[in-house]
């Protein structure tokens, strides 16, 4: 693919539930926690339990946006050796079966700038990765990083915080593609209380600067969150919510997977009615 992208997974993904008057939802869960051995089928559950595009985190040392839960994630798959090359094996080895679930990969500047930009979007795009959400790199920044990504047919996807103002707005909008993400609480994921309102008044905010579509993130935890973000935006997601019920059955693959089945299953009902 080269020029202009042709429409990724990520942007038929939208368009079809938005076309069926269904939003959607994104569950993130840190590749490599608490084993390698458990993510792809992690994945693949996931998406049977209703999810619609797959957040996959890339552990870090130092992960600066992340609360206690998916700071602890991070450093589970660390000790089990988990690197950018492995998550992006991971993503190769879902598509085997999975064709059709549009893959995020969500992480930090410092493992891709390690590999280089062009490397990594080579590898990425190969691997089946549809769109990539790098925390720490400000749009103003990210001129030759969007250009390469997007060249490769990678949606490169940025933040949006409660305190970005319109003219970063309107940057942000340009640069990205995909979906923008809105940060609906100031702080780290799984802090803070959500109010409905405010991001509602948010979410339009952004969509007066841009025809893509809004997806919530940071505190939302539940069924009720869930269903309240899903009435002002067009997708949730969720993430120390889904860790959470990772960590406290790290010790068993068989319940982790029934532990988050059934919180997707939940929001998935939520978000539907």
């Amino acid at each position: 693919m080269s020029g202009m992208m042709s429409e990724n997974r990520i942007q038929q993904r939208f368009e079809q539930r938005l076309a069926a008057g269904k939003k959607v939802l994104i569950p993130y869960i840190t590749a490599g926690d608490p084993v390698p051995g458990t993510t792809v089928p992690l994945m693949h559950a996931m998406v049977e339990a209703g999810a619609d595009i797959i957040e996959l985190g890339v552990p870090f040392s130092d992960p600066m946006a992340e609360g206690p839960v998916i700071q602890k994630a991070m450093e589970r798959a660390l000790e089990s050796g988990t690197s950018l090359l492995d998550v992006l094996g991971m993503v190769a080895e879902f598509r085997q079966t999975d064709t059709q679930t549009p893959v995020v990969v969500m992480g930090y500047l410092n493992p891709i700038e390690v590999m280089g930009y062009s490397a990594f979007a080579d590898k990425a795009a190969k691997a089946g990765v549809d769109g990539v959400l790098t925390v720490d790199i400000p749009p103003e920044e990210a001129e030759d990083y969007t250009k390469i990504f997007k060249n490769k047919g990678l949606s490169p996807i940025f933040l949006v915080a409660p305190t970005t103002n319109e003219q970063r707005m309107e940057l942000i909008s340009n640069a990205g593609s995909g979906f923008v993400y809105y940060v609906s609480v100031k702080g780290v994921t799984g802090a803070g209380h959500l109010n409905t309102d405010e991001v509602s008044a948010k979410v339009e905010q952004i969509k007066a600067h841009t025809a893509l579509p809004v997806g919530v993130g940071f505190g939302i935890k539940d069924g009720d969150s869930a269903q309240r973000v899903a009435k002002v935006a067009d997708a949730v997601v969720v993430g120390s919510a889904i860790v959470q019920r990772i960590e406290a059955n790290a010790t068993d693959s068989g319940k982790i997977k029934t532990a988050v089945c059934e919180l997707i299953t939940e929001l998935r009902n939520a978000i539907d009615k």
